[in-house]
């Protein structure tokens, strides 16, 4: 079973690993990151749109893999057998949470008078950055 870097030992010897919170916050930070320079590049956007998504990117892995870390689920953890897109669902669950996350931080917030469409896009670009730094870079 392969698993990421950064996760620590939850039982002696039983091969149990979850995420550290070192790691958890690390990851938070480079998925916000990530999500302000993905928000910022398509077309220019207002600074507290840029900085709503970045947030949501911090907040969703964070809330997301606090809650795994809390009730020591190390199957999460276990990459796919794809070496171009070892995702885990650890990897996805950060990804969904920055998704609902940026949807309802950005629709009530600097975004609530805009298109869905512009909505979507900004959500769903937040929660592609926490996905990629989930799955590449921690």
């Amino acid at each position: 079973m392969y698993c990421n870097q950064g996760y620590i030992e939850t039982e002696r010897g039983k091969g149990h690993a979850v995420i550290s919170w070192a790691t958890i916050g690390y990851g938070a930070a480079l998925s916000a990151l990530l999500a302000a320079v993905l928000t910022a590049i398509p077309t220019p956007r207002r600074r507290a749109v840029t900085a709503v998504a970045a947030i949501s990117a911090a907040v969703g892995p964070l809330a997301w893999n606090a809650i795994v870390h809390t009730v020591h689920a190390p199957n999460f953890f276990t990459d796919a057998p794809v070496a171009v897109l070892p995702a885990s669902w650890q990897d996805t669950g950060s990804g969904v949470f920055t998704v609902a996350a940026a949807s309802l931080a950005l629709g009530l917030g600097p975004l609530a008078g805009q298109p869905a469409r512009r909505l979507a896009t900004t959500a769903l670009l937040a929660g592609l950055a926490a996905f990629l730094v989930d799955v590449y870079l921690y």
